[in-house]
């Protein structure tokens, strides 16, 4: 059964974990005051901030207050949807004023392209909501590439280091689990994609990653669908 769509992991994988934490996460910790001072009452972000009120159990707590927990969870890259919510709105302005462009890796640009010709569906898997997604692949450093790809999953499809999550994309996506490669650096996604049924490849582009039992490549150059 050969391979008819990819799923691909962004950090680490698609796009430099150290933009993400550098660039993005840098920049939306910067500007969470002003932002939230000005769009508070944007019902999107009023969700948000009752969601994060809710999480950290101080229904009370004043925007500085909010803030100084948001700073403190993208410190420890917490996953936490309304988190990735905000950060999304915030990188939207962001790329908008141009005070950054995605950084995505050439090898995959290259391989997206190839892949979209050969009429292989490419998702996006990120804990980064579905817009920041879309935000990061629309202003890459090559220009706009969602027209190649199928669609994007977030934190809303599920935890990526839980099975459940990749059981839920292979029933909306509509294919076999063996149709179905996921690709990413980190083995707890690896093996929770595994056990769900889909094919397996960790991208190792650093090696102080830690490694395990999956086929390996250090970039999409290296990529063979006939040897999986």
């Amino acid at each position: 059964m050969g391979i008819r769509a990819i799923v691909v992991d962004t950090a680490g994988t698609t796009t430099d974990l150290n933009f993400i934490k550098d660039v993005l996460f840098s920049y939306s910790a910067k500007v969470l005051p002003e932002f939230l001072e000005d769009n508070q009452h944007n019902v999107l972000v009023d969700n948000c901030l009752s969601d994060i009120r809710d999480i950290a159990l101080e229904p009370d707590a004043s925007l500085e207050r909010i803030v100084e927990i948001l700073r403190q969870w993208i410190a420890e890259d917490r996953k936490a949807t309304p988190l990735k919510t905000l950060q999304g709105l915030i990188w939207k302005q962001g790329y908008g004023k141009s005070d950054f462009k995605g950084h995505i890796f050439p090898d995959f640009i290259e391989a997206i392209k190839k892949l979209s010709s050969q009429n292989i569906r490419v998702y996006s898997f990120s804990s980064a909501s579905v817009d920041a997604q879309k935000l990061l692949f629309s202003h890459s450093d090559d220009g706009d590439l969602t027209p190649y790809f199928n669609g994007h999953f977030d934190t809303r499809t599920g935890n990526k280091s839980y099975k459940q999550a990749y059981s839920n994309i292979i029933n909306t996506i509509s294919l076999a689990p063996k149709q179905v490669l996921f690709i990413s650096d980190l083995l707890e996604e690896l093996k929770a994609a595994q056990q769900a049924g889909l094919r397996t490849v960790q991208m190792v582009r650093d090696t102080t990653q830690r490694t395990g039992d999956f086929k390996q490549i250090s970039s999409f150059d290296e990529l063979d669908l006939d040897n999986l």
